[in-house]
């Protein structure tokens, strides 16, 4: 892919793809509600910029149109890269459903029940909120990678619930990240490309009591994080195309593509 504007991370606090595209030469920005990185360019509810935008598109008044994130993206040049919050998408929600949560077993059933419903409720939103942001994608024409895990059971992978990922990354600590959870991409106006960095040196990080996010559509930091050099590793494979002979023997691996 080539890239000839800026990269766009959307709901990116930790800085840490954005610089790995600086590194590569690439200009990008990255964006989220938080900077506990002290890392964001812009701080932003990047939900409200998804109804905003939403509602200028969907809008029969055209005259009237708010000023959004949106209108800085460059359909032709620029790539927007999506790490979608996944906390009502994710395994350990699905345990909250079914009031098997661990986190709920001091709890009386009915307030098991409270939270499954406020759960439920929540997850509906924001997955409405991830498909207005699909349909600003393909109405604008601008190119989009959406990160979410794979991890199964999962409400958007293997479900029906959204469209089939373009590709998983079964295992991201062979591209050198501290997490060997499944993850999944989805490309849209735009196509991977294939490549596979070898680089399974990271001592695994396994995070058992984990932080929750602040609010909810939130997710935890810890739980969030990516290596740098899985960063790289991950933009040179799929995105760049870009052999990188220092870091181990290139080999020519299509994944797990839907």
């Amino acid at each position: 892919m080539k890239i000839d504007g800026k990269v766009h991370c959307f709901f990116e606090q930790s800085g840490t793809f954005k610089n790995e595209f600086k590194k590569l030469g690439i200009p990008a920005e990255d964006y989220d509600i938080q900077n506990n990185f002290g890392e964001t360019d812009h701080v932003i509810d990047l939900f409200l910029e998804i109804e905003k935008e939403y509602d200028n598109q969907t809008r029969q008044d055209k005259t009237r149109q708010d000023k959004t994130i949106f209108n800085a993206i460059n359909p032709c040049q620029d790539l927007v890269i999506a790490f979608f919050p996944c906390i009502y998408f994710e395994t350990l929600q699905m345990t909250y459903y079914s009031l098997d949560s661990v986190n709920n077993r001091r709890k009386p059933n009915y307030e098991r029940v409270q939270d499954a419903i406020e759960r439920l409720q929540n997850r509906t939103k924001y997955h409405t909120l991830l498909y207005k942001l699909l349909y600003l994608s393909w109405k604008m024409g601008f190119r989009m990678i959406i990160e979410n895990p794979a991890t199964k059971p999962n409400y958007l992978v293997g479900q029906q619930n959204f469209l089939a990922p373009t590709i998983i990354d079964k295992n991201r600590m062979e591209r050198g990240d501290w997490f060997k959870k499944p993850t999944a991409y989805w490309f849209f106006n735009c196509e991977p490309t294939h490549g596979f960095t070898r680089q399974n040196d990271k001592k695994q990080k396994i995070i058992k009591k984990c932080k929750k996010g602040v609010k909810a559509g939130i997710c935890s930091e810890e739980r969030s994080l990516i290596a740098p050099d899985y960063a790289r590793n991950f933009i040179c494979d799929f995105i760049l195309g870009k052999v990188q002979h220092d870091v181990g023997e290139p080999q020519l691996d299509f994944g797990d593509i839907a």
